[in-house]
């Protein structure tokens, strides 16, 4: 039961930084095009499976198709996304420049990131309630003993923690990334 627990704990984390990467602190970073598909021969295609995606200066990104015929469906997906950045098509590539973030700005970012690891916190605390209530059950049904159940719910309580602390952490990188400290 533990290992499943940890699991769950562990993909919760996994779907954290996901989030955390597509939150544009100041530097090109491709994940910001993660969620950005072209139309491609009529399929919706994720833009670094149609282009070459690189970032050649700290606050730039670089697209270049391999078919130049989508540079304008690039461009289109890119302006009707909710990532805030104009491209600059000069008919190979498509180059998106990242203005430097304001302090309110900054700021603003800080209070997204905190949000998104406080609903993670919220997710690992929901798997350790399940967790307790598993033991319950157990000790319910004399599947398990009054002391394993309270060792299991020890060891509930320091996973818990463990990922709890992994979100702090996560969470103080990402601030000190936003704010440039």
């Amino acid at each position: 039961m533990i290992e499943e627990l940890e699991e769950r704990m562990k993909k919760t984390i996994s779907v954290l930084e996901e989030a955390l990467s597509e939150i544009r602190a100041g530097r090109a970073n491709p994940a910001i095009l993660n969620k950005i598909s072209v139309e491609y021969y009529g399929v919706d295609t994720p833009i670094n499976q149609v282009a070459a995606v690189s970032v050649p200066e700290a606050r730039m990104i670089l697209i270049q198709p391999w078919d130049p015929s989508i540079l304008k469906e690039i461009e289109k997906a890119i302006l009707a996304s909710d990532i805030g950045l104009n491209p600059n098509n000069d008919g190979k590539c498509i180059r998106l420049n990242f203005p430097e973030l304001t302090e309110e700005r900054r700021k603003e970012l800080v209070k997204d990131v905190k949000k998104i690891t406080e609903d993670s916190k919220v997710s690992i605390r929901s798997i350790r309630r399940d967790g307790m209530d598993t033991a319950k059950e157990q000790l319910k049904n004399s599947e398990i003993t009054e002391d394993e159940k309270t060792s299991l719910e020890d060891r509930i309580q320091k996973l818990t923690d463990k990922y709890v602390d992994e979100i702090d952490s996560i969470y103080d990188k990402k601030e000190k990334e936003i704010m440039n400290i």
